[in-house]
């Protein structure tokens, strides 16, 4: 409570003219109306006086909009004695700015807090060998630090143990573990394995890594051009007309009051609120979606889109390496799997889980493994049922059975001998996600012309996954660096990317939208991004493009409503057919009803079901196929055990 009334105090305006309002509503209750008049009508002229100063400002500097419609609809309603519409004004006029203040507030505050998710502690190594916690900030290049198992690299370094197992798919996009040996570089922000590491430090904390990808995020975000707001684009021309139409039926009937009867109907209220109304329902409909739209010009820059940018690892694929094929010799694909499962299920290597879930989901039971030894960097060897099973690197395998294994074609492959001959290979990789091709079909349809995939993974795999997808553009083994310089050098605008990492915080920054998969991907990357998908869905990003654009036609709706009904009306009191009284209400209800029309944005258009459901089946029919193809692999199976 204490944290939210200190957010009020922020804003005094907004105090104010809430006390305004209940002074001025309990003096007319009281039937003291002149006085509720003359209160409501010398504050509203003070926050118009307050606005034109800043409007001003602004001008001078070369920026124009709706503030200068809002001082003329406040001036013109207090001189014809509409005070309330006068206050009204007012309130949204403190209120937007309130609301702006705290967008801005809030983007400052999620990057500190990717300051905050940085390593804070290292355990240095002294000259007897014993582990000193120290400030990440106190290692300097050339010492010795421990990482503890499943700990964060702190700063960049040289691996000094004799091996190292490593996720890096926050840093590289590489959902496969990645391992080392003496001598190898290591990338703070990389998360250790199951076993305790020593590296060499080659550079300060400052100059790691993750810092250098906070600081791309810092800059990013300083380099994104100010959005100019909808109503901004229509305030000015709308006004001059206002104007124009106001001094001319003056100056044909040579009455100045026609000036006020011309005015008061011109307010600005189709701006201010309508459009407004129509993007707080895009985003509340997002919100139902699992899509948090954090502001409403992202919503315009969605709805604009013409180029979509994807990260690989964990948004287009599931970003977990998942069995793909049993290749068996001699033996059913089913039962290798199961002696490759039976011995790796004592391993702690990262890849083992993924053979163990794959025999798991056969419905067979594992078989129990004796005398298992894992060699680190290259298997696991075990006897299974009397026979020696041993799984691992191609090359160790070779030495066991005295064969050598073929080439995986840039898969990861993991390597069976049984009885010490060669028995088949598991090959693994990061499937692509069932929605993934139907989403980037969505996005087409939607008015996107270019998808683009951009990857730390190496070319060959990236081009699979591409062509699986359905993807225009390819860009492989970039660094976060090379992803913000390729989306920066789109010629299509605006662009949108989707990632989830922290190597993509940086290019979601620096995206005109930036969509972050927030389900399990990193804070970082949800903390850059202008829109977080909550739920682990990629179909939701074309979602959010449908949306946007439903909201826009709304908004343009409104605003086109609006400001028609506001012209017809200004053109009959030109004539002094509509007096000022008249008019007011009148307008009051042209704002009611754009309002109202604005609201429809809460809900789908007949198109956009229509597309959901074409998206929905698209989905279903590709878990349909791999589902079918698994029946057939199922088939093969069970006619070679036949044979």
């Amino acid at each position: 409570m204490g944290t939210f009334v200190h957010r009020l105090l922020d804003y005094p305006v907004v105090l104010a003219t809430v006390a305004v309002a209940a002074v001025g509503g309990l003096l007319e209750a009281t039937g003291d109306g002149t006085t509720a008049r003359w209160v409501v009508s010398v504050y509203a002229v003070g926050v118009a006086l307050l606005q034109a100063r800043g409007m001003v400002a602004d001008l001078r500097a070369g920026n124009h909009g709706v503030d200068l419609l809002a001082v003329t609809a406040i001036a013109s309603t207090v001189a014809v004695g509409e005070y309330w519409a006068a206050l009204v004004v007012c309130l949204m006029l403190s209120g937007g700015e309130a609301l702006e203040d705290y967008a801005a507030g809030r983007a400052r505050r999620e990057l500190t807090g990717l300051l905050q998710n940085a390593p804070r502690t290292a355990h240095l190594l002294g000259p007897d060998g014993e582990p000193t916690d120290v400030p990440v900030g106190d290692v300097v290049v050339g010492d010795r630090v421990l990482v503890r198992p499943f700990e964060v690299v702190p700063v960049d370094g040289v691996l000094e143990s004799d091996d190292a197992i490593l996720d890096e798919s926050s840093l590289t996009g590489e959902s496969l573990p990645v391992e080392h040996v003496r001598g190898d570089g290591l990338l703070s922000g990389a998360i250790n394995g199951g076993d305790a590491i020593e590296l060499r430090a080659t550079a300060a904390a400052a100059d790691s890594q993750y810092q250098r990808i906070i600081a791309l995020v810092r800059e990013a975000q300083d380099s994104k051009a100010p959005f100019v707001r909808l109503a901004d684009r229509v305030a000015v021309p709308f006004t001059l007309f206002a104007f124009a139409v106001a001094v001319t039926a003056w100056l044909v009937s040579g009455d100045p009051v026609r000036i006020a009867e011309v005015l008061v109907v011109a307010t600005p209220c189709p701006l201010i609120i309508a459009a407004p109304v129509a993007f707080m329902a895009g985003m509340s409909r997002s919100a139902r979606a699992g899509i948090i739209v954090k502001s409403s010009g992202t919503l315009e820059q969605l709805a604009r889109a013409r180029t979509a940018a994807f990260d690989k690892t964990g948004t287009l694929t599931h970003g977990q390496p998942r069995v793909t094929h049993v290749d068996a010799e001699g033996l059913a694909p089913q039962d290798l799997l199961l002696l490759a499962a039976a011995v790796e299920q004592y391993s702690s290597h990262p890849l083992a889980e993924a053979v163990v879930e794959r025999a798991r989901g056969t419905g067979r039971t594992l078989p129990p493994a004796q005398d298992v030894v894992e060699v680190p960097a290259h298997g696991v060897r075990g006897t299974v049922d009397g026979r020696v099973v041993v799984v691992g690197k191609a090359g160790w395998v070779a030495q066991e059975s005295g064969a050598a294994p073929a080439s995986s074609d840039g898969d990861t492959s993991i390597h069976v001998a049984v009885d010490r001959r060669l028995a088949g290979s598991l090959t693994l990789a990061d499937e692509l996600r069932a929605e993934t091709a139907a989403t980037m079909a969505a996005l087409h349809r939607a008015g996107v012309c270019t998808t683009m995939m951009l990857t730390g993974d190496g070319e060959q795999v990236a081009r699979r996954i591409a062509a699986e997808a359905g993807i225009d553009d390819v860009r492989a083994e970039l660094l976060p660096q090379d992803k913000v310089a390729a989306v920066r050098s789109a010629p299509l605008r605006p662009v949108m990317m989707v990632g989830d990492g922290v190597n993509d915080a940086p290019v979601l920054a620096v995206a005109d939208v930036g969509i972050a998969m927030g389900a399990r991907g990193a804070s970082a990357a949800s903390e850059s991004a202008d829109v977080v998908i909550t739920v682990d869905d990629l179909s939701r990003a074309a979602r959010a493009v449908q949306i946007g654009q439903r909201t826009m036609r709304v908004a343009w709706q409104s605003i086109a409503m609006g400001v028609g009904l506001s012209v017809a009306l200004m053109l009959v009191a030109a004539t002094g057919s509509l007096p000022a009284l008249a008019g007011a209400w009148l307008q009051e209800a042209v704002d009611l009803t754009t309002i109202l029309w604005a609201l429809l944005a809460v809900r789908a258009s007949r198109a956009e079901r229509v597309e959901t459901a074409r998206m929905t089946e698209d989905v279903a029919r590709s878990r349909a196929d791999r589902e079918r193809a698994a029946t057939v692999d199922d088939g093969r199976t069970a006619a070679l055990r036949g044979a």
